[in-house]
């Protein structure tokens, strides 16, 4: 593997993982919209991680998921219930962004942070065998 796609590969994942360890004290705060949406990122940049050991990146998070379930999920490298996490934590996100007093609740936020966890710990075995 060249040096360069395994050195953005490893940057990507420790963005994934900062945005993960921010959500905790988010939670704790009461901020749980922000808690969603650093959740969703920390899945957004786990996957651009294993993306970029195929060179590819995209300006739409919509290219980066398609890839991702297209080249990863559907070749079965990663679990099924990883697209169902991804478009969950997806759909939460747009609504605590863009919906206009919708409230994420501590539940929302919690079981987003669980699964975007459980995920980036897929990510990270997976990262660890290439």
């Amino acid at each position: 593997m060249d040096p360069k796609v395994k050195e953005l590969s490893d940057y990507r994942l420790q963005k994934a993982k900062q945005n993960l360890e921010v959500v905790e004290t988010l939670i704790h705060d009461g901020y749980y919209n922000f808690a969603v949406n650093r959740s969703y990122y920390a899945a957004f940049d786990a996957m651009r991680a294993v993306n970029a050991l195929d060179c590819f990146d995209s300006s739409k998070h919509s290219g980066v998921i398609a890839h991702f379930n297209q080249f990863y999920v559907k070749s079965g490298r990663f679990s099924a219930e990883t697209s169902m996490i991804i478009k969950k934590a997806s759909l939460l996100r747009e609504k605590s962004d863009y919906e206009d007093f919708f409230e994420a609740s501590e539940t929302d936020a919690m079981d987003t942070f669980l699964l975007v966890k459980h995920f980036l710990i897929e990510v990270e075995q997976y990262l660890s065998r290439i």
